[in-house]
C-alpha cells in the first residue's frame, strides 16, 4: 500500500496533502504560474528532478471523477487579488495556442517527489469573477476526436474526385 493510499484511507493527523497547480504558456512573461493550497510557499522537486517553489494561495480544486463518462474535467479557482493570474491568462488567450495545466499532489513531509503521477490537462474555460479566477481544464477530448485523424477529402487525395 502506498503512502498516498494510507493517507486517503486513514487520514493521519501528521500527514498533510498539498495540491499544486502549474499553469504554463509561452507568452507568460515570468514563466509558469506555480501555486499551491495554504498560506505557505513550498519548495518541491518535480518528477523531472527540477526544484521549484509553489506560492501558497487560496486555491480550491475539484478533481475529475474516476468513471467511464468520457470527458474528465479538473475545476479550480485561484485567488486573483493582485491580478497576476488574470493578466497572464488573458495574454495567453490573445496569443493563441493551448494553455497547459499540470496538477500534482505532495505529502507535506515528502516534498522530494509527487505523491502520484501528475495530471496533465489543457485549459478549456477560464472565468474571471471578482478576485478569483475559475478555470476548467480537461484531458484531450477523445470522444469527439475524429478517427482516422487524416480526413480523405478531394484536397488531401485529389483522385477522390473521379470516384462515384
Amino acid at each position: 500500500m502506498t503512502i498516498l493510499s494510507t493517507l486517503y484511507a486513514s487520514a493521519p493527523v501528521d500527514e498533510v496533502l498539498i495540491p499544486t497547480l502549474e499553469i504554463s504558456h509561452p507568452s507568460f512573461p515570468d514563466g509558469p504560474i506555480l501555486t499551491c493550497t495554504g498560506f505557505e510557499d513550498h519548495t518541491v522537486t518535480l518528477e523531472t528532478g527540477e526544484e521549484v517553489t509553489f506560492q501558497g494561495s487560496g486555491l480550491d480544486i475539484s478533481l475529475p471523477s474516476r468513471d467511464p463518462s468520457g470527458q474528465q474535467n479538473l475545476q479550480f479557482a485561484i485567488e486573483n487579488v493582485t491580478g497576476i493570474a488574470q493578466d497572464a491568462i488573458d495574454r495567453a488567450l490573445e496569443a493563441g495556442g493551448q494553455i497547459d495545466v499540470i496538477y500534482r499532489s505532495y505529502i507535506a513531509d515528502q516534498l522530494s517527489e509527487p505523491a502520484e503521477p501528475p495530471l496533465k490537462m489543457v485549459l478549456v474555460e477560464p472565468q474571471f469573477e471578482g478576485s478569483t479566477v475559475q478555470v476548467t481544464a480537461s484531458f484531450q477530448d477523445i470522444i469527439n476526436t475524429a478517427w482516422p485523424r487524416d480526413r480523405y477529402t478531394a484536397t488531401f487525395a485529389p483522385g477522390l474526385r473521379y470516384i462515384g
